[in-house]
């Protein structure tokens, strides 16, 4: 499928820093997800560069002797500069209005301006894009409310063409 976007949550991390390491069980999964995709015909991979996507994309880029391209663009929403003690709350808050901007952070219609504008540029018209990113991120360029981002898994992918989103299943 030509043009069309394989968007893909990180697997297990260790935390929600920019350096957090995926866990061993995210290893595996990562392990795993290379595998179901390596026959997708993904033309080019490109990754937030934080540590859980890089080495969530790796296995992959491995596996079909392609580059890992960094965007920054993609690299995880912030919702707030500080520690928040209700952050579920706010979060919740932010996916209901999304122009809301917390102290340091970014809004939810900040984020997803960016991540569409990121995706727009990551498509290859003539293959595959594997996209490695987020689940606040990545739930906020599907459309996904607070319960659907709730709903995630790590790893999560999902298939993006030009008219639709559906969500696909790794083995």
């Amino acid at each position: 499928m030509t043009g069309t976007l394989l968007l893909i949550r990180h697997a297990k991390a260790a935390g929600q820093a920019p350096d957090a390491p995926l866990t061993p069980e995210g290893v595996e999964q990562a392990a795993r997800l290379a595998e179901s995709l390596s026959g997708s015909g993904i033309t080019r991979i490109v990754s937030s560069p934080w540590v859980r996507a890089v080495d969530t994309a790796g296995p992959l880029a491995g596996r079909l002797g392609l580059p890992v391209q960094t965007d920054e663009r993609l690299t995880e929403r912030v919702l707030s500069g500080r520690d928040l003690a209700s952050w579920q709350t706010a979060l919740k808050l932010s996916f209901r209005l999304p122009v809301l901007t917390l102290p340091g952070g970014e809004s939810g219609h900040t984020a997803r301006t960016r991540i569409l504008a990121a995706l727009d540029d990551a498509r290859d018209p003539a293959g595959t894009t594997a996209v490695f990113s987020h689940g606040n991120l990545l739930a906020l360029a599907l459309g996904l409310d607070f319960d659907g981002w709730a709903g995630l898994r790590t790893p999560d992918v999902w298939v993006w063409t030009a008219k639709s989103s559906a969500r696909w299943e790794p083995v």
